[in-house]
């Protein structure tokens, strides 16, 4: 078969929304940030630690600093956006600014001036950017998908996570060998001007700009409020979010630290066994179709945690250590993009298009506000009783948040609600 017929034949294959120039253009753009997302992700923590040879407790500090944004100014902006629309323009500029930002640490690194103080200003700068370009994202999505294709379009935006979860780290792990933490950052910035020129390339149609008036502000969080399905999802997801990132902030201190991995090494294991989210990403549409919307959100809210109790569980040789955190990444993987997909699939349903950025700002405001104070925990905790006895705890703990949906119509819920 000649190479045009293969690829004729690939792109034949390819899901329904790849066809739509605009999602595809969209998808693209998303899927390049993500990837850098991944490298720096593992290149930030890198950097202080090989760099700057910080502890546990800067870890935690660090790791604050790039989360704390998205408690501060998640409702602001929902609010803002909703008021001022131009959704895609700000998330443009958000793409530019964070990309100067990025680009700043190798520099200051090349020219021995990089310092921890910079690494906190920088992560709080992105994620204040970050939470920006997230609220208007939400609407942005549902300007471009329909919602019969919610879960398919959930599904496609979850691969490209999954692909960055397998690429980025072993990216980001060998960049590092090669260049050194900070210049490795430098992938992180140019995935954002990747991402800003894409976003330029289309012009959806977004829904008009809300009216001003009083209780903008809150208004979100009294939509999750008046919701059972809300509510409940928000409560499992803050609870898996403030745990997972109390572990994730001491992962790498305790893999490099304890264990004695290297940069590379734990780049490449990490990489290999985030195959598992690939695999989550392509499967978990169908399981969503199968069983239904809750019970998936269910499933994914002990799939996604509970794998990550076999990393203090990781001794003895080293292929021992890296077959358990191989695996650990591998199922985890698997239950996180089960976890993202029906949770993104059922938010995009039951929320209107006229409060949609602003109860994603509450949402945000939660979700993501608590994981500063997990990432915060993690470093105290690693701290006062050592990194594996506090990767334990925080293991065990995050699989609680599934509790939350027992009592709730969560599990009940078989196909997306509809709103008006």
């Amino acid at each position: 078969m000649s190479t045009p017929t293969v690829l004729r034949t690939l792109a034949a294959r390819a899901p329904a929304l790849l066809h739509e120039r605009q999602f595809r253009r969209y998808w693209t753009g998303q899927t390049v940030s993500l990837f850098g997302d991944e490298v720096s992700y593992l290149a930030v923590p890198l950097a202080a630690v090989l760099v700057l040879h910080v502890g546990a407790t800067a870890m935690g500090w660090l790791r604050f600093a790039g989360l704390l944004p998205a408690l501060l100014f998640s409702l602001p902006a929902g609010a803002w956006a909703d008021r001022h629309g131009r959704r895609r323009q700000t998330m443009i500029a958000a793409d530019l600014a964070r990309a100067a930002l990025m680009a700043s640490l190798p520099l200051a690194y090349a020219f021995g001036v990089l310092t921890f103080a910079q690494l906190c200003v920088v992560v709080f700068a992105v994620g204040t950017l970050a939470v920006a370009f997230d609220v208007c994202n939400a609407t942005l999505f549902v300007s471009l998908v329909a919602p019969e294709q919610y879960v398919a379009g959930n599904s496609l935006t979850s691969g490209s996570r999954a692909f960055a979860f397998v690429a980025g780290p072993s990216a980001g792990g060998l960049l590092v060998q090669l260049l050194a933490a900070p210049l490795a950052l430098l992938a992180d910035a140019v995935s954002y001007l990747a991402s800003a020129w894409q976003l330029a390339r289309i012009a959806p149609v977004e829904p008009p700009a809300s009216e001003g008036g009083k209780g903008q502000l809150t208004a979100g969080l009294r939509f999750i409020a008046r919701s059972p399905l809300l509510r409940a999802v928000l409560g499992c997801v803050a609870t898996i979010s403030l745990f997972t990132f109390a572990f994730n902030t001491l992962v790498v201190l305790y893999a490099v630290g304890e264990l004695g991995l290297d940069a590379g090494l734990l780049g490449l294991v990490i990489g290999a066994g985030a195959v598992g989210s690939l695999l989550g990403a392509v499967i978990s549409g169908r399981i969503v179709r199968a069983i239904g919307v809750g019970p998936a959100l269910a499933i994914g809210a002990v799939a996604f945690p509970g794998p990550l109790i076999l990393v203090p569980l990781a001794g003895g040789p080293t292929p021992l250590i890296l077959a358990a955190f191989f695996v650990s990444e591998f199922a985890a993987g698997l239950g996180v993009m089960l976890l993202d997909i029906a949770a993104g699939s059922l938010q995009a349903a039951v929320i209107p298009n006229a409060l949609r950025a602003r109860v994603t700002g509450a949402f945000r405001t939660v979700n993501y506000g608590v994981r500063p104070l997990g990432a915060l925990a993690g470093g105290f905790l690693g701290s006062a009783v050592g990194l594996r006895a506090a990767l334990w705890t925080a293991a065990l703990a995050a699989t609680l948040g599934v509790l939350w949906l027992l009592p709730s119509p969560v599990l009940r819920t078989r196909d997306l609600p509809t709103t008006d």
